[in-house]
């Protein structure tokens, strides 16, 4: 009775709806975050550049990421008829395989956008699109052991932006100031991702799907999720002060500060606080981001 209300409500929204769940909106931010530090950290000015942040922004985050999504959802269809039985595609508002067909045809679409931004955009439209796909989809899906498949999506929400955005604006390669920073900071996206895999430990472990929560329980994997997020800002921290920029590093410190302490909390229930942590504290680290895309500004100026 109660999986016939679920598809009774589902089928009284909008059929144009699904399929906007289906990219889920809420997702894009961090790419396109990521591509905003990207640009402030080039030190580049905008004036005569700003279709390409446009342009780009929209790529990482509705494009990109967007297809990611659909990709995911659709060879998730199984797992989510089990744990999310209201998704699009389970619950039926997106019907037969029309999921692989938008995911295919927005795959194109954004391959299409990234020829109008220059080389370096088609560069990491590619190695985005390939990752999205290796991440859900036989034979690789990368997802089914969360060591590698959250490090495919940190590189894909953090580093590969925020690297393009500077790549592009510099006119080459970046300074290896704005390497370092895409880098660590997509190591710690790591751990961000691991937090997204405590709302569905039951229907992963029956769909053998090996996250980090069902590889090492879910309290251990708390752990490691909040080591992983945590040293890679200690490291920048340390960079920040090599390079003089000390007024940054003293607010990445705070932000780790309070990261922390919001982690006691998660750390007390992580299955009750993962999406509670995720949403206070990834706020603070992604707020880190921008303060070093600031200094490391001044760094190479």
């Amino acid at each position: 009775m109660e999986r016939v209300t679920v598809n009774t409500l589902a089928a009284d929204r909008p059929g144009w709806a699904g399929y906007v769940e289906l990219l889920k909106p809420i997702t894009w931010f961090p790419p396109m975050w990521a591509f905003g530090c990207g640009v402030i950290s080039s030190g580049q000015s905008l004036v005569e550049r700003w279709p390409f942040a446009v342009g780009g922004i929209l790529l990482a985050g509705p494009l990109v990421c967007g297809t990611s999504q659909v990709v995911n959802d659709w060879f998730d269809r199984h797992v989510d008829a089990i744990n999310e039985p209201d998704r699009p595609i389970p619950s039926g508002r997106v019907p037969g395989r029309n999921a692989l067909y938008f995911a295919i045809a927005w795959t194109l679409v954004s391959l299409g956008i990234s020829t109008l931004l220059g080389p370096w955009v088609v560069a990491a439209a590619v190695v985005g699109l390939a990752l999205a796909w290796a991440y859900s989809a036989p034979p690789l899906r990368l997802k089914r052991n969360g060591w590698w498949g959250n490090a495919a999506v940190g590189l894909c929400y953090e580093g590969l932006p925020w690297f393009t955005a500077a790549a592009v604006l510099s006119a080459g390669l970046p300074a290896a100031e704005i390497i370092w920073l895409a880098l660590l900071y997509s190591l710690g996206a790591h751990g961000i991702m691991t937090l997204n895999d405590f709302k569905a430990i039951s229907g992963d472990r029956m769909m053998n799907v090996r996250t980090l929560p069902v590889q090492l329980g879910a309290d251990t994997a708390a752990h490691v999720a909040c080591a992983v997020m945590i040293i890679p800002q200690l490291v920048v921290i340390g960079l920040l002060m090599h390079w003089q920029q000390p007024i940054a590093a003293g607010i990445v410190a705070l932000l780790v500060v309070g990261q922390l302490a919001l982690a006691r909390r998660f750390l007390s229930d992580p299955i009750r606080f993962a999406t509670w942590f995720s949403g206070f504290g990834v706020t603070l680290y992604v707020s880190g981001m921008l303060a070093s895309a600031f200094a490391v500004r001044g760094v190479i100026a």
